[in-house]
């Protein structure tokens, strides 16, 4: 696995063991596994933080946080992730969660009117909340399992490849 890339953006322990709103975690920070970068911490930390990523709520990266802490996971890895949802990428990744809970739910999805205000949203948000819940924990829970399996795969073959290099420029 490239190393020494993710090293290089990766921010110091002490700085985030310090972060004020990290405090309440304590000597939990103190666990190697959530700085290092082995195969089953960045795996854990890709779960976690798509996890977060996809659940509707306000502080999405203290839940990483707290997730990676939980599952022993990488922790800048985990809380990183969680931008994948940013202003930019939320309408969208937001309307494709709340289709796939109408969808689970059997509920014919909702059309946006043609000028989207703040009183059709509180109007409609009784019937749109349960589907968009839905959707976003169920894509939260695949995409984790999925990113976990898939850095563990990739992982291996990463280390598989490179000790095949190894073998052939000593022979």
């Amino acid at each position: 696995m490239p190393r020494r890339l993710i090293r290089r953006y990766m921010p110091d322990p002490s700085s985030i063991r310090e972060h004020k709103s990290l405090r309440f975690l304590g000597t939990l920070l103190h666990d190697p596994n959530l700085w290092h970068l082995n195969r089953h911490s960045v795996a854990r930390a890709m779960a976690v933080g798509l996890f977060a990523a996809f659940i509707p709520i306000p502080m999405q990266m203290l839940l990483a946080a707290v997730l990676a802490v939980t599952v022993r996971g990488n922790m800048p890895i985990a809380v990183s992730l969680v931008w994948l949802t940013n202003p930019i990428t939320m309408p969208p990744v937001f309307f494709c969660t709340y289709q796939l809970g109408a969808w689970l739910m059997n509920v014919p999805p909702r059309s946006l009117p043609d000028e989207l205000t703040w009183e059709w949203i509180s109007s409609q948000l009784s019937t749109l909340w349960q589907p968009f819940l839905l959707g976003s924990v169920v894509a939260g829970v695949v995409l984790g399992a999925l990113a976990y399996c898939l850095t563990m795969l990739y992982w291996r073959w990463w280390v598989a490849r490179q000790w095949k290099r190894r073998k052939r420029s000593r022979s």
